[in-house]
């Protein structure tokens, strides 16, 4: 079986364009959906922790309905079915990268949702009647005293996020996006070889991921709580696990 393998494919594989460029925007669709769905995410985390009624009765519907059905599906529904129903997308600028781009901002969001608010409830309410009793408003507060604490808890979730949704990424390889996965099944067509490319597309997962997770690990330590009496580094609190069945 070994002796089968095509040493010069998979090394052409490794080295091609379409990999690379696939890899790259593999990643270029990681960043942006992250970036939109921490923005959306954040308001939705304060929707749900809202005291009006019908604003938690949105965020929640959000969550719901993007955490119980597939992403896959989610991927489906914006490429084909929005150009049917707003026109607006039926434009030349509503490309697979910004279909992809929609659908997993608007998962993703879900997701983060929880994790921010995690984060803001960790923090300890006296903190904020601290800061109101010395005349600091909602905002302020907000900003100024519970942020910087749930963001050093947020970190880890949020980095495994990333992680995932870099993965999740392959799924846009159904709506014709030129991804690397799409790179490496091009090539097992043309080819009529499946190891080699595949095991290519395998490899450059494992690098980017690792390095991720090497970025990761040093915000981590960037940001863990630390005893100014001792100097020693005190874990944040426990965050409840996001569950990615639905995914």
């Amino acid at each position: 079986m070994l002796a089968s393998f095509d040493t010069h494919l998979f090394w052409q594989a490794l080295s091609s364009g379409p990999y690379w460029r696939g890899a790259l925007t593999a990643l270029e669709l990681t960043a942006v959906a992250l970036s939109t769905a921490l923005i959306i995410g954040f308001f939705v985390a304060l929707g749900v922790l809202s005291q009006r009624r019908w604003v938690r009765g949105f965020a929640w519907s959000y969550n719901w309905l993007f955490r119980a059905t597939p992403t896959l599906l989610q991927l489906y529904f914006v490429w084909d079915v929005l150009p049917t129903l707003w026109h607006g997308f039926a434009g030349s600028w509503f490309t697979p990268f910004m279909a992809a781009w929609i659908a997993l901002s608007l998962n993703e969001a879900a997701y983060l949702s929880e994790i921010i608010r995690s984060g803001l409830m960790s923090v300890d309410p006296g903190q904020e009647l601290a800061g109101r009793a010395l005349g600091m408003s909602h905002r302020s507060i907000l900003r100024r005293v519970i942020m910087p604490q749930a963001i050093r808890i947020a970190i880890p979730p949020i980095g495994n996020e990333f992680i995932t949704l870099l993965k999740l990424t392959s799924l846009a390889s159904i709506i014709s996006l030129h991804e690397l996965l799409t790179a490496s099944t091009q090539l097992t067509a043309a080819k009529f070889e499946y190891t080699e490319p595949l095991l290519a597309a395998l490899v450059y997962y494992l690098v980017i991921v690792s390095v991720l997770m090497a970025i990761q690990a040093r915000l981590e330590r960037k940001f863990t709580w630390t005893s100014n009496r001792r100097g020693r580094r005190v874990a944040p609190p426990a965050m409840p696990a996001v569950s990615h069945d639905a995914r």
